[in-house]
């Protein structure tokens, strides 16, 4: 299986190639330059690995939720490479993504990521016994102070939601918090650890039918609320 995954959806820019049981990344932070990147990564990638674009046997990409350009970004060109390669898709949420940056054990996994206006987009996870995830509950966009979560006697937290709200979410985890890092993004190299798994289930779909997942309607405060903010 020849599978490029792309992940958008965050300040962090990451194309990944799975090539038969190599994968291959690259990733890059870097803000609003996402449209540039993208595609001289997945060209690199192919470079490295030795394939054309028509050797692809499936797009894979991270559907949100995360920043609005960056997930229309990611979803657009995932699928016009899968439409003009005649190959599916398969979405990944980009918080499972980015769950798979926690250290590898038994303890729950909060991954959050800053939603600014005030919010966060989280969801809990653990490991399952294959190394894929389960996931705890539903993926919200919440304020910090209302993030509700289940009992856990051991907790990692990722992503960038934990830089700038540590310590109201602190007051939400039950049990030890055995590390917490809010440097880590979704990387594309998880969405096509996800990705293959979907795939090789047979759950990839049409181009078409890849939809973003943005959790909110509303991106961008008023001139009013700014003013309260």
């Amino acid at each position: 299986m020849n599978l490029l995954a792309i992940e958008t959806s965050t300040e962090a820019c990451s194309v990944a190639l799975v090539h038969g049981d190599e994968v291959i990344a690259r990733s890059e932070v870097a803000p609003r330059r996402h449209a540039e990147l993208v595609l001289p990564m997945a060209d690199a990638l192919l470079a490295e690995a030795g394939l054309g674009r028509h050797a692809l046997d499936v797009i894979a990409v991270g559907r949100g939720p995360g920043a609005f350009t960056g997930v229309r970004l990611g979803i657009s060109l995932a699928q016009g490479m899968a439409l003009a390669l005649d190959v599916p898709v398969v979405t990944v949420s980009s918080l499972a993504a980015l769950a798979l940056e926690a250290p590898e054990d038994e303890a729950t996994i909060l991954a959050v990521i800053d939603a600014r206006m005030g919010e966060i987009y989280a969801a809990s996870y653990r490991r399952d016994d294959n190394g894929g995830l389960i996931a705890l509950d539903d993926e919200r966009v919440c304020l910090p102070d209302a993030l509700t979560l289940s009992p856990s006697s051991a907790w990692h937290v990722v992503g960038t939601g934990w830089t700038t709200y540590a310590d109201v979410l602190r007051g939400h985890l039950t049990g030890e918090l055995l590390s917490a890092d809010g440097t880590r993004y979704p990387q594309a190299r998880h969405v096509a650890e996800l990705a293959a798994r979907e795939f090789a289930a047979g759950h990839a779909a049409a181009p078409e039918h890849a939809l973003p997942v943005y959790l909110r309607d509303k991106v961008a405060l008023t001139l009013v609320e700014q003013g309260k903010a």
